[in-house]
């Protein structure tokens, strides 16, 4: 029994000396043999590249880094007899890897040269919230260019979107005829609704409304967008709330020279008429630029003609969107800044009596602080952080129409008053020269009620209100690991947490002078959201990858407390409402080589405890539906993009299979099985583009199969088509002239059945000059 004892007190020190020997090997060569490897970095026409990062890597995973001066040489420490890789990147240069059997195969008069950036290769940021090459992350990040938004048919963010595979709005509806409170965006077939299920930000901010979780998406200018990033899939480990389905980054134009400017005007049909202009200055270490903006449309009827009545007119907007940042930047580490912003609209929804204004006041100051000092033994050291908070004022009437839509009774007014004040921070460091860190915390407060007069005969009824308050809090960590020259694995995980309290919901009947007050208990909810994902470079352009996580969206206020009419249609409010929950799974392969990509990837996801619009009861003037957490909803499908580029022709594509169903809902098996609404099976776009000299041209086309608009799977909208077209000639460096034509097939499908079936916009034709 001694003996045994004895070993037992051994064993610990047994096993520290048995891995201490097992590794010590590889450790002595680090410190016994000490080399530089020396060579140069050029372009494709022999000149230097300055600045290009160097990563060696051996085959036992040592790691080494520098950069190129300004003549473009380079010398790496080398503590390895071994074989290695060597991996040179620069931007807006494609990535070179090259073998190396052993290092006395080195030559200091080395010389590589490097290639013009391929497609895919560019850097993003929202895949993993610091800056990443696209063939180094898992995640499924497409983007769309400030070129591509400019040679839209389109002339919105969100109807520019719509080529993006998977990316889908509710009721088929852009911004332009849309109610507000009906532009909600999903991503994969996850379905789409008035709240967000998929988080929009701007310039690190969230555009989500913070009252209903919808997005106003006229509130960015396009003219102020120099680019825009969709991650797809499940986005909580680094975002939180409302990335249930993936996030939208759109990213700001910033002033990059002395003076820039740029000025559009353009006018069309349905009595279109839009001008916008950006002006920024750089000076010293000051920067500034301004952006106005305003749009107006009379719209178009969107009651199907058949069943049209003298109450239907035309759906419109008319909206003014102004902004100002002032920037001080601090050497090359540091920067602050100052922005406000306010965005003002009137619509027409398509009657006489139903129309909603919005006003919107936000501030941001935010700035960033970063190290580019290659002795610091942590790498390219950032910190980001944004202050932001807000006003919102949000008026809207409700009418009842008649059954023969000749008539229509005005039954409610309603003011949606919403403040909210948030904070975040972010902060990324390369350490261990191949592991990149990143971590981060949200906080933000929103209050919000919704007022509101109802009429009976053509007289104030009653007077209501109902509202309340909501904190969250939220707090991320992130680990991006490259392992040797071929593998990159990275995790995450979040934690949220939010409260719901002060909500209460009053009623006063003003013929009896009665009022009734109904108090609703505090309540509080958390989500763990971890990812984790793998990346494998089975050969130079090839690469398969495998990610699961999971994500949530919490209901909004408007969801818990408000409740809303559209055509013969009230849904009512439910404060009992839980958060959507989400676990998902993807895996599939990148193929990129010199002027062609090719992506394709399973997906899987299924979401608990859905919040849906579930049929209570239907009569033939009214039916009413009730926001209910559903059992559970599945979607599983296939995503495939491909994109090519020759000369001055560049063509992509993209491809969604879809097969999203209500899995389980005991509280009505009917649905079970059934669709879930809003979701198209197949979805197909393609985007074109050409130019040469002064001209160019670019066409986009987008097909999506049959949904339906409502639980029951009784209102079919059927399969579409739509082909929209753009031209543009330059008269000089500056000046373009341009056609958009929205719709050239003058295709009139279904957008909605409330039950009335309401249509797409006709053929659409804008005319602008162009100032850059």
């Amino acid at each position: 029994m001694g003996g045994l004892t004895i070993l037992k007190s051994m064993k610990f020190p047994f096993l520290v000396i048995l891995f201490f020997l097992c590794f010590s090997q590889i450790f002595s060569q680090e410190e016994t043999i000490g080399k530089f490897l020396r060579g140069k970095v050029v372009d494709a026409v022999n000149l230097p590249v300055e600045k290009a990062r160097i990563k060696i890597v051996s085959d036992f995973g040592v790691v080494s880094l520098c950069e190129t001066d300004e003549e473009g040489r380079f010398a790496c420490e080398a503590k390895f007899n071994e074989g290695f890789t060597l991996i040179v990147e620069a931007r807006n240069f494609s990535i070179l890897r090259q073998k190396f059997a052993k290092a006395q195969d080195f030559s200091a008069q080395t010389v590589f040269t490097l290639a013009p950036e391929s497609l895919r290769e560019t850097v993003q940021v929202t895949g993993n919230r610091t800056e990443t090459r696209f063939g180094e992350t898992a995640a499924s990040v497409t983007t769309l260019a400030a070129a591509e938004i400019q040679t839209s048919g389109a002339p919105t963010i969100d109807d520019a979107l719509r080529q993006v595979a998977g990316f889908s709005l509710f009721r088929r509806t852009g911004s332009r005829n849309a109610n507000p409170t009906a532009q909600g965006v999903s991503l994969r077939g996850v379905g789409a609704s008035g709240a967000s299920r998929s988080l929009v930000l701007f310039d690190g901010v969230p555009l989500n409304d913070s009252f209903g979780g919808w997005v106003q998406w006229n509130r960015v200018a396009p003219i102020s967008v120099e680019r825009v990033e969709v991650l797809r899939g499940g986005a909580s480990s680094l975002y939180g709330n409302n990335s249930l389905s993936g996030t939208v980054n759109i990213l700001p134009r910033r002033a990059t020279e002395k003076l820039n400017f740029s000025a559009e005007v353009f006018g069309g049909t349905q009595n279109t008429f839009s001008g916008s202009t950006f002006f920024g200055f750089k000076q010293n270490d000051w920067t500034a630029d301004f952006v106005a903006a305003t749009f107006q449309t009379k719209g178009y009827v969107t009651v199907d003609e058949r069943v049209r009545g003298a109450v239907d007119v035309f759906a419109g907007a008319r909206n003014s969107n102004l902004s100002a940042r002032l920037g001080k930047s601090f050497g090359d580490a540091a920067n602050v800044f100052f922005k406000t912003a306010y965005f003002g609209e009137v619509r027409t929804n398509g009657t006489g009596l139903q129309t909603n204004r919005t006003h919107i006041r936000q501030f941001v100051f935010g700035g960033d602080l970063s190290s580019l000092n290659p002795k610091f033994k942590i790498q390219n050291p950032k910190l980001d952080w944004r202050v932001y908070g807000g006003t919102q004022v949000y008026d809207q009437i409700f009418s009842a129409v008649s059954a023969d839509r000749t008539s229509e009774t005005l039954n409610r007014v309603q003011r949606v008053p919403a403040q909210n004040i948030g904070l975040s921070a972010n902060a990324s460091a390369v350490v261990f020269e191949n592991q990149t860190l990143v971590a981060g915390f949200e906080a933000r407060e929103v209050r919000g009620a919704s007022d509101e007069v109802g009429v009976f005969n053509n007289r104030a009824a009653s007077l209501s209100g109902a509202g309340g308050r909501e904190k969250t809090f939220g707090f991320f960590v992130q680990d991006f690991a490259r392992i040797g020259a071929r593998v990159v694995l990275a995790a995450s995980a979040r934690f949220d947490k939010w409260q719901n309290f002060a909500a209460s919901s009053q009623t006063k009947t003003l013929a009896t002078n009665q009022t009734t007050v109904v108090n609703f208990p505090d309540r509080s909810e958390s989500a763990f959201s971890p990812q984790i994902s793998l990346l494998v470079q089975a050969a130079k352009n090839f690469s398969v990858f495998a990610l699961a996580s999971k994500s949530f969206r919490a209901p909004t206020l408007n969801e818990l407390y408000r409740g809303f009419r559209v055509g013969n249609v009230v849904t009512l409010a439910n404060e009992n409402l839980r958060a959507e929950r989400a676990s998902n799974f993807e895996a599939g392969a990148n193929y990129n080589r010199g002027n062609f990509y090719l992506r394709g990837n399973f997906f899987w996801t299924r979401i608990s405890q859905p919040v849906a619009n579930v049929t209570l009861f239907a009569a033939p003037n009214l039916i009413t539906r009730q926001r209910q957490n559903v059992g559970a909803t599945r979607a599983r499908g296939l995503e495939v993009e491909a994109e090519t580029r020759i000369k001055e022709f560049s063509f992509s594509v993209g491809y969604l299979l879809a097969d999203s169903r209500v899995e389980e809902f005991p509280a009505n098996r009917n649905l079970e099985d059934l669709f879930v609404p809003q979701t198209a099976r197949h979805q197909f776009n393609f985007q074109t583009r050409w130019a040469r000299k002064d001209w160019s041209f670019a066409f986009q086309g987008r097909a999506s199969s049959e949904q339906f608009d409502d639980d029951l799977n009784l209102f079919r909208l059927e399969p579409y088509f739509q082909l929209d077209a753009f031209a543009a000639r330059k008269f000089n460096e500056n000046l373009q002239i341009f056609v958009g034509i929205e719709n050239v097939l003058n295709s009139r499908y279904s957008i909605g059945r409330t039950p009335v079936r309401t249509v797409s916009s006709p053929l659409n034709l804008r005319v602008g000059i162009r100032w850059n």
